[in-house]
């Protein structure tokens, strides 16, 4: 861990900001954003410190910080959580204030006040009273938080941000909270917040520099715990932009563009996109260096408002990429892209891409790149199974002559045969292919090669999603005793070969179960699906020869439906 510069440590809210520590949001991070759903989760965690058999402590999550002093820290991830805390201690204060004034024990909780300030908020200024907090919100809120919420002045009601009136109602709802909790009791409301500091904690993350802050989210990320990485690209380009001096509206403008791509896409959607995106035009950027990429070629103020301009007038069609039913696509290409959302391939999106800006508009260019990409997907990734790094730098190579140069639809799919396996690999590997049609994915994938199969045969085009069919394991999944011939050793592998399954009427599917081949083969010569009626034709008997006989027919006809014509 040493070496990416960071280290981790749990620490409580009182071990945080109460050790004359400063802490501030990025100018650029979102604006706070929680509602009464969030406070009344985090205050029902805190009634639980204060039950008959109270809770020792209450888990907040991870918290990531930047510093390169240990002094002054940014906080990378975890701003609303250490924000509302703060509020929710600002409206304690603001109740010892009113219980002070009421004449009750005025001197004491007035110290009780000024002591908790001191210790979790900051002071004031004693000739000017200008705040000096331990936290600065972001560039929309800081100015509200500081000259409001930190000296308890009297709140504005209108004329604010949407962000600011959260801040007000979440100090509002924790002011009537805290009152109903304590009553008109100092000693209880300083309690309580000594329970609040000593008893939430954090996983502590600090990072020395931005880079190591996105190595930490997408390690955090692989493991299913969301930090937000799209807020660490924004605060770095809008930094960049600002950097340089920026009227409030070049800063609106980009602000806007931002919005707008986030609300597109999604926040966690966001790295994958830019990776795309820079991939579809530049040499191949690996997932664990793109925010050093990005910082490295993205200096100046003129780059960053580029790329936020290229990101936001190629979102729509990312995301339509990513949604085979967005109303972007005709019938064909929508077919062709479920195909690859089956497939569960990614590697080829920066190539559409490309091959979208640049061939959209001519008839029928398009779809041949996103032909060719679906029969490669088919042949490369689920039947031959080949590594994926050669042919995603194969995908950006072909990319990048796109996006720089007028290549031709015809150049660029001679791009792609180096990621084209042959006839002969292709019809080898089909002829010995396995798929346990146990998970979802593997049924669909099978379901969608006998539905080609038969099409490609039997000159029918039936629909794949209809529930009228279902796939049939000659060779049953579960064979009964009646199997005499079946040995669990030599054949179990052959049930999810290929060559074991067909097509087959659900109603009719289920009726026969698992009924061995001499009951099965007069129903599977009924069937309406020719590839099925093909079996009880050619085959007398079923084991496992003829299993490996009827895949390897279907490999041949496999070799002449998936296949480019470069």
């Amino acid at each position: 861990m040493a070496s990416m510069n960071f280290n981790t440590a749990n620490s409580t809210f009182r071990q945080l900001l109460g050790n004359g520590l400063t802490y501030q949001i990025p100018r650029f991070q979102r604006d706070y954003s929680w509602t009464a759903d969030e406070w009344d989760d985090l205050w029902q965690d805190i009634l639980g410190f204060f039950d008959t058999d109270p809770e020792p402590a209450h888990y907040m999550g991870y918290l990531v910080l930047q510093s390169s002093d240990n002094k002054q820290f940014d906080i990378i991830d975890g701003q609303q959580r250490i924000t509302t805390l703060s509020v929710m201690i600002l409206a304690g204060l603001s109740h010892l204030e009113d219980i002070a004034e009421s004449g009750s024990d005025s001197d004491k909780n007035r110290q009780r006040k000024e002591q908790l300030r001191n210790s979790y908020i900051g002071y004031l200024d004693p000739v000017t009273l200008v705040p000096r907090s331990k936290l600065q919100l972001n560039r929309h809120n800081n100015s509200f938080y500081q000259n409001y919420l930190v000296p308890l002045e009297k709140i504005p009601q209108r004329n604010l941000r949407a962000s600011e009136h959260l801040l007000r109602k979440a100090f509002e709802w924790f002011k009537s909270a805290i009152k109903a909790h304590c009553k008109q009791n100092g000693t209880e409301v300083a309690r309580f917040v000594d329970d609040v500091v000593d008893k939430l904690f954090f996983t502590v993350i600090t990072v020395t520099d931005e880079l190591n802050a996105f190595k930490v989210f997408e390690t955090l990320n692989a493991r299913g715990v969301r930090l937000s990485a799209t807020d660490l690209l924004k605060n770095y380009l809008f930094s960049v932009v600002n950097s340089e001096g920026s009227h409030e509206h070049e800063m609106k403008t980009i602000e806007e563009r931002w919005e707008r791509i986030v609300g597109v896409l999604g926040s966690e959607s966001f790295p994958d996109f830019l990776r795309t995106y820079w991939n579809s035009r530049n040499k191949l950027v690996r997932k664990a260096d793109l925010f050093k990429t990005i910082r490295r070629e993205i200096q100046g103020k003129q780059s960053a408002f580029d790329l936020i301009r290229n990101l936001d007038s190629h979102a729509n069609v990312y995301a339509a990429l990513r949604d085979p039913h967005a109303d972007h696509w005709s019938d064909e290409q929508r077919q062709l892209l479920q195909q690859l959302k089956m497939f569960n391939v990614r590697q080829p999106l920066s190539l559409l891409l490309a091959a979208h800006e640049a061939f959209a508009e001519q008839p029928g260019g398009f779809d041949r790149i996103l032909r060719a990409v679906s029969v490669i997907s088919f042949r490369y990734n689920v039947i031959c199974n080949m590594q994926t790094n050669e042919q995603e730098r194969v995908y950006n190579d072909v990319a990048t002559q796109i996006s720089r140069s007028s290549v031709s639809v015809r150049d660029a799919l001679q791009g792609l045969k180096g990621i084209y396996p042959e006839d002969a690999q292709f019809k080898a590997a089909f002829a010995d292919k396995e798929l346990r049609t146990t998970s979802s994915r593997n049924k669909n994938v099978v379901r969608f090669i006998l539905f080609q199969l038969e099409k490609h045969v039997g000159n029918a085009d039936y629909d794949l999603e209809s529930d009228k069919y279902n796939i049939e394991h000659i060779l049953p999944e579960h064979p009964g005793e009646d199997w005499a011939d079946y040995d669990e050793h030599r054949d179990e592998k052959f049930i999810y070969r290929l060559g074991n399954i067909t097509l087959m009427e659900a109603k009719t599917n289920r009726d026969l179960g698992n009924e061995v081949y001499s009951v099965k083969r007069p129903v599977y010569e009924q069937s309406i699906f020719i590839i099925t009626q093909k079996v009880a034709e050619e085959y007398g008997e079923w084991n496992t020869s003829k299993i490996a006989s009827r895949q390897g027919w279907m490999a041949k006809q496999a070799t002449s439906i998936w296949r480019i014509d470069f």
